[in-house]
């Protein structure tokens, strides 16, 4: 009379590898099966006892035919292919066994067996709301049998009926109970498990992060692109940056030193790429590719300005690490040079299906590689798209023209000196450098708490120059 509280057939969990785990579920048909037959072994003990009318031994066959001919239902014909057969299935064991109590007259101890065990099974398959259209279902049929059958001479039980019914009933509730306990058991193991794939899956794929730039690991990891050949045209900010003097440097300081050297530069301009939001290319020798305008834009002049201002900052920055440098006994004056185009590229997943490449190509790449190369150290080389979304807050100087590959007339480019609001008196950023002395002043990034310290170097750096000169 009523349906097992577990799946029907043996329920799969996807662990982080997208492989099934298996959870032993107890069957439908086991359940109903043991559900009916303690139905029929009450009507046998009430029939013995002759507490049940005789002619309800018919209920006995149809309780033990009823599990096989639910099975065949619910397996065998297209009800197979409804999501809702089990809910619906169990509504039904609900009107049988409503039927039942209303039958024999509402006789208190095998009612109440009855009762319970479509109460357990409804809130184990379906909750709260399982449990409502369950009771509904039975109530009506009780109701409506009972109007129409009228009550038993008593609603006392005898005492083998009593004990048979509390018997099916436990028996029944308590091997169910164990297979929803072991249920309960591979579903902590699998989460278990789970768990534990899914943080080697995120260690594994911040591993792999290292090798693409942060936004397109972001975009990938998230669903947002295809990983798969595929290219758009879009108006791209491109930089490129080397480092003049890096190959004098190289013949000088041992490998293992010079590689030192150029990783700190890389990831200190890396940080600086990423504090303006660009996406990095590559890193080919000491030259550093990076566009912005994707995976994500601010639009084309917002996109150049953050290249231009990115450009700036790693200007200051290359000073800062000169004198790091210079600390630790490498003489050679590093100076980087930089040059920066803005226009439409081709951006996207280049290579083949088994080994692809994120970058960009098109004649804006190879002008502002060209720029980098013809700038002199410390110089920061843009072109005229570039300048024209720029101007307006940062200071250029017109350097002339120059004949570039791909391009049918000679391109104009400019020089950037600054942003506009750091020139004159005003200016928050101040530096000078000599033999022995080198000063590097940003006072919009200078914490309060760190201003008088500087104040108090400065002043015992003034007292000691005035002291050698006397």
């Amino acid at each position: 009379m009523m349906n097992a509280p577990l799946a029907a057939s043996k329920q799969l969990v996807i662990d982080a590898q997208n492989k099934p785990i298996a959870i032993p579920p107890m069957p439908d048909y086991n359940g109903r099966v043991l559900a009916y037959a303690g139905a029929a072994a009450i009507i046998f003990a009430g029939l013995l006892t002759e507490t049940f009318a005789d002619w309800l031994i018919w209920l006995v066959p149809a309780a033990l035919l009823w599990p096989h001919a639910a099975h065949f239902i619910t397996r065998r014909t297209m009800l197979k292919r409804s999501s809702r057969v089990r809910p619906k299935m169990l509504l039904i064991d609900c009107a049988i066994g409503g039927a039942f109590i209303g039958l024999v007259g509402l006789i208190a101890i095998p009612s109440f067996a009855i009762f319970m065990m479509l109460t357990f099974s409804c809130m184990l398959i379906g909750g709260i709301r399982q449990w409502l259209w369950g009771m509904l279902c039975f109530s009506v049929t009780t109701v409506t049998v009972f109007a129409l059958h009228g009550p038993a001479p008593t609603f006392n039980s005898p005492l083998l009926l009593s004990m048979v019914a509390l018997f099916a009933t436990g028996l029944y509730i308590g091997i169910t109970a164990y297979y929803a306990h072991q249920q309960a058991r591979a579903l902590m193991t699998a989460k278990t498990q789970i768990q534990y794939q899914r943080e080697q899956s995120i260690a594994l794929s911040h591993k792999l992060s290292k090798y693409l730039s942060p936004q397109v690991w972001q975009s990938i990891f998230t669903g947002e692109r295809d990983v798969r050949l595929e290219t758009q045209r879009k108006k791209l900010s491109v930089f490129f940056s080397d480092i003049k003097g890096f190959t004098e440097l190289s013949e000088e300081m041992e490998p293992e030193a010079l590689t030192e050297l150029l990783n700190h530069y890389f990831n200190e301009m890396s940080q600086v790429a990423l504090k303006y939001g660009g996406t990095i290319d590559k890193f080919v020798g000491d030259s550093i590719m990076i566009f912005f305008g994707d995976p994500t834009s601010r639009g084309p002049r917002e996109d150049a300005l953050a290249c231009v201002a990115m450009a700036i900052d790693m200007r200051k920055h290359m000073k800062i690490m000169r004198q790091k440098w210079r600390s630790q006994g490498i003489k050679t004056p590093l100076e980087i040079r930089m040059g920066i185009s803005a226009g439409y590229t081709t951006v996207g997943n280049f290579g083949a299906e088994n080994r692809m490449d994120y970058t960009i190509i098109g004649k804006e790449v190879n002008l502002a590689s060209r720029l980098e190369s013809l700038a002199d150290p410390g110089e920061i080389l843009i072109s005229y798209e570039t300048f024209s979304l720029i101007k307006d807050k940062i200071m250029c100087r017109d350097k002339g023209e120059i004949s570039v590959k791909g391009f049918g007339r000679p391109v104009p480019i400019y020089e950037v000196v600054d942003f506009r609001r750091d020139l004159g008196t005003d200016r928050s950023f101040l530096e000078h450098e000599h033999a022995g002395f080198a000063m590097y002043l940003d006072s919009e990034k200078i914490k309060t708490t760190e201003r008088e310290d500087i104040l108090i170097a400065l002043q015992n750096a003034l007292e000691r120059l005035r002291h050698e000169e006397s």
